[in-house]
């Protein structure tokens, strides 16, 4: 019996270092390789709503419509971050809210965005209109990308602009999925 419990605190051991791994990995605020940050940044000019126009697909926003992101910076510099959107299924808007900080220089778009307390994973803006009215930003991997929009459509010529830049960034723009906007959502 001895014997055993030395080999069940080793698996446990590595089970919790294999979690720790793993959950570092999943959880990564550099950007991918290849993924250069917008800089100069201006977070001022960045603030406020976004309409998500088009999305990899992921769990927590699977069969959401009309979604939007508000960003407002806070007096500890960090920013309160907003995601709204109407879940179809549950016919209902839903919202969740969250912190985002700069990995670095607050002049490079590169920030780290966490909805579950400590736990936090990258969010780099990869292209950025000069007059801020578009974005495609890219997560901590290729597998998280979103096309962003102070308004609700883009232009046909600005939206080829970029699936062009995000399938030179290697995002596989095959997959977006196209947010429809049609809902007026009831919290300004």
């Amino acid at each position: 019996m001895a014997l055993l419990f030395p080999w069940v605190r080793r698996s446990v051991l590595l089970l919790a270092v294999s979690f720790v791994v793993a959950l570092v990995g999943c959880s990564s605020t550099t950007p991918p390789p290849g993924v250069t940050p917008v800089t100069p940044f201006d977070l001022a000019r960045y603030e406020g709503r976004w309409y998500e126009v088009a999305r990899l697909d992921h769990s927590f926003e699977r069969g959401m419509t009309d979604v939007s992101a508000t960003y407002q910076r806070q007096a500890d510099g960090s920013v309160r971050v907003l995601n709204r959107g109407f879940d179809t299924g549950k016919g209902d808007w839903r919202q969740a809210e969250g912190k985002a900080k700069f990995t670095g220089d607050t002049n490079t778009a590169s920030l780290k965005v966490s909805f579950f307390g400590p736990f936090y994973g990258g969010y780099h803006v990869a292209a950025l209109d000069a007059d801020y009215q578009w974005a495609l930003v890219v997560g901590p991997d290729r597998s998280y990308s979103w096309i962003l929009s102070r308004t609700k459509q883009l232009q046909p010529a600005v939206r080829e602009q970029l699936l062009a830049r995000a399938q030179a960034l290697g995002i596989d723009t095959q997959a977006l999925i196209w947010v429809a906007q049609e809902r007026t959502d009831p919290q300004p």
